[in-house]
């Protein structure tokens, strides 16, 4: 986008060919089975994740393959092991490097690095099969140049486990907190009671019996009495992820406008006090020259006086 608006104001492409440019950068599409929406990003500040399930290995590839190459980064989650195997395949054809995430994964351009956004997502989750959802979130939250942090295994059946972890991260500095929980879904609205952070209950589909799939946790936070905890649906991870890095952006601006307005305030309140200072000289000097005149014209005026009297007059007969 930036390539082709430096063309436009160059003179090196006319308004309408820089106009059919960018809107082949917001859809690709391929094969006449899908269409790549390469203008999310630019709109929403998120990247398109690709769903691997329901797709063939070859296509969930060939999909990821197409976004790094164009966007310098694809996602893919949910993968299943032929999937995986056939994305390395693509990526290492393609010269691409792959950081993977439990089920998901994202593949990245050489060279190409997301651009950075001073905020802070936390992830936590009640126990370790929480991870591969929390994973999701997490390669989200980092394809947005976010900083995140996850710790794992904090669930409320072993409460002490889980002070300590959420101290260090509020002392981290977390914007926003994922919390990542299956079974009886209670540690998010645990968490929400306790911080004053934004909170994201993520309910998983981790459990057994009755509610096993993820419903006893969803139908738990969505019931918490924690006022202010936000839910997505259950395993969705990449909306979770989501939400946080839209959260963490907000709030990053809001930081940086903050720095900027301080800034200006310092600059302003530095003029302010050398113009005070300068009109306090001014006024000095002023005071002083009057001052001077005065004097001045004090002796002027005893000189005129003594010579106009003079002498004295002789007195008349």
């Amino acid at each position: 986008m930036r390539e082709v608006l430096r063309r436009l104001v160059a003179g090196e492409i006319t308004e309408d060919e820089a106009l059919a440019e960018i809107r082949g950068v917001q859809l690709d599409e391929l094969a006449g089975r899908a269409r790549l929406d390469l203008g999310r990003y630019l709109r929403r500040g998120v990247p398109e994740v690709v769903l691997a399930s329901g797709k063939s290995p070859a296509e969930a590839a060939r999909l990821v393959i197409a976004m790094a190459r164009r966007q310098g980064q694809g996602l893919i989650s949910r993968m299943s092991e032929a999937h995986r195997d056939e994305l390395h395949r693509a990526a290492t054809d393609a010269g691409f490097s792959i950081t993977g995430h439990s089920t998901s994964a994202r593949v990245t351009r050489p060279g190409f690095e997301p651009e950075r956004i001073d905020g802070k997502a936390g992830i936590l989750t009640a126990g370790t099969s929480d991870v591969p959802v929390a994973e999701e979130a997490r390669q989200v939250i980092e394809a947005c140049g976010v900083d995140v942090r996850l710790e794992a295994d904090l669930g409320v059946a072993g409460l002490h486990r889980f002070v300590a972890p959420l101290a260090a991260m509020l002392e981290w500095g977390a914007d926003v907190i994922i919390v990542a929980a299956g079974m009886d879904g209670v540690l998010p609205g645990l968490v929400a009671g306790l911080t004053d952070v934004p909170v994201i209950g993520l309910p998983v589909s981790t459990g057994y019996g009755r509610g096993g799939a993820g419903e006893a946790a969803l139908d738990t936070m969505l019931q918490s009495c924690s006022t202010g905890l936000v839910v997505v649906n259950i395993d969705n991870g990449v909306g979770a992820g989501a939400a946080a890095v839209l959260i963490a952006s907000r709030v990053a601006q809001r930081r940086r406008r903050g720095r900027n307005t301080a800034r200006t305030a310092t600059r302003i309140a530095a003029a302010s006090s050398e113009m005070i200072q300068n009109g306090a000289r001014s006024r000095k000097n002023a005071a002083a020259s009057r001052s001077e005149k005065a004097s001045a014209r004090t002796k002027i005026s005893a000189k005129t006086v003594m010579s106009s009297r003079g002498a004295p007059r002789r007195r008349r007969p």
